[in-house]
């Protein structure tokens, strides 16, 4: 090596690096009001559904409703990501999502809800919107997810879109839910579905604009429907770093989050009602944004498995002192907390499964993703319905939290490769 080659400057790191792109800054604003409409959404249909049944089992099917459908298409649905343009699959999914929207609108409107309220079937209508919804995130997510890295040139600015990718979706999950609080606490339910709807439709016209990108050729032989989704799961059980993070971010959802137990917090233990329910669902995703901002500015270089380890087992300690918080203030900061450590989790893990996968599999490989973490929201939800009217609201949390340091302990041991893990961009295969 010449002396000017050794006194070469290192490449300065560009934090905007992604957003220099315009394509790429479309699908984020498209994604943006995506998450906030459907953020908003969630937290009026949990309102709907407690006000009308006064059950945190009632709460927990919302989960349930929208995960089995959502696991029940994944696999395919990471074949058809895999074999279908992307953006075609993303554009349909996002208009039946707004129909959705449409359809929990006329549910609570003056000509739905009597209906709703008389019906012998009760609160279910409003789960089978929801059920129709999980089918399309089902398929919404692997095509999402391929699709994003299509838009970069190269992938150096893959890290850095990975990183604003999580930044905007969690600066849109705190303004949805606190949106929604005030939405429903200014204008009813009815009215807050038809500004989700609103927002869906904004999202829908900026996917329409953005160019489509042909699928990515496929190394070997093109698979039939079996073989294809079997290869994405090959992939992932033969990869222990990517396993170790999917299963540990998959039971931390699953065991830790209280998310969807907010609605009790907020009226029978914190007593600070609708708006009071905003803060508490915006504050982990305003701890996590921050977090993200800071990741984007000052990535994870060194002792990336053990800060991963660390960050999940903090996550489920603020997840249990939460629990056992009487004090607003004190509980909108633990769940502030939350939002900080899992902000580490999912940025490696989606920085984990990028960089490894390659291209003409992404669809399948996250559709997997979705199963292990996606639906886990959903699942965890059901859980936390299901162990609050067990043990009791408080309890349950404690439970949930406890078991995710648990997990995190058993990962430590079982998966040597992960705790060992020192920088992601020295675990890169050649070639």
């Amino acid at each position: 090596m010449s002396t000017a080659e050794s006194a070469a400057p290192t490449p300065r790191h560009d934090p905007y690096a992604a957003l220099r792109l315009p394509e790429f800054r479309r699908l984020i604003s498209a994604r943006v009001c995506f998450v906030v409409a459907t953020r908003i959404q969630g937290l009026v249909v949990s309102w709907q559904i407690l006000h009308l049944t006064n059950d945190p089992l009632a709460l927990g099917l919302i989960g349930l409703a929208e995960a089995v459908p959502s696991i029940g298409v994944s696999l395919y649905a990471g074949h058809v990501a895999d074999s279908v343009r992307r953006k075609n699959i993303i554009v349909a999914a996002v208009a039946v999502l707004l129909l959705c929207a449409v359809a929990l609108w006329v549910l609570a409107s003056p000509v739905g809800l009597p209906l709703l309220a008389k019906s012998s079937l009760y609160t279910w209508p409003l789960y089978a919107v929801i059920f129709v919804s999980g089918i399309a995130r089902g398929f919404l997510g692997p095509a999402l997810f391929s699709f994003m890295p299509q838009l970069l040139p190269d992938r150096e600015r893959l890290p850095n879109a990975i990183t604003w990718n999580s930044t905007t979706y969690q600066a849109s999950a705190v303004l949805g839910p606190a949106i929604g609080g005030y939405l429903v606490a200014a204008i009813d339910v009815a009215n807050s579905y038809t500004v989700a709807s609103g927002l869906l439709l904004i999202a829908l016209l900026q996917f329409v604009s953005i160019k489509g990108r042909p699928l990515p050729p496929i190394e070997g032989q093109k698979l039939g429907l079996k073989e294809s989704v079997l290869s994405g799961l090959r992939f992932i059980f033969s990869n222990q770093l990517v396993l170790a993070a999917l299963s540990l971010d998959m039971f931390a959802v699953l065991f830790g989050g209280a998310v969807a137990l907010l609605p009790i917090f907020a009226v029978k233990i914190l007593k600070v009602g609708a708006e009071g329910l905003g803060h508490l669902e915006a504050a982990p995703a305003v701890g996590s944004v921050l977090m993200a901002v800071a990741l984007t500015y000052f990535p994870l270089r060194h002792r990336v498995g053990r800060k991963l380890l660390w960050a999940v087992a903090g996550f489920g300690l603020a997840t249990v002192l939460f629990a056992l918080s009487t004090n607003f203030y004190l509980s909108l900061f633990l769940l502030f907390m939350t939002g900080v450590f899992d902000s580490v989790s999912v940025i490696v893990r989606s920085t984990l499964i990028h960089t490894f996968t390659p291209e003409y599999m992404k669809g399948r490989v996250s559709a997997v993703n979705n199963i292990f973490i996606g639906s886990s929201n959903e699942l965890g939800a059901f859980e936390s319905g299901a162990m609050a009217r067990l043990l009791g609201t408080v309890p349950s949390v404690v439970f949930g939290g406890v078991m995710t340091m648990v997990v995190v302990g058993a990962t430590a041991l079982l998966a040597p490769h992960l705790r060992r893990l020192h920088d992601v961009k020295e675990e890169v295969p050649a070639g």
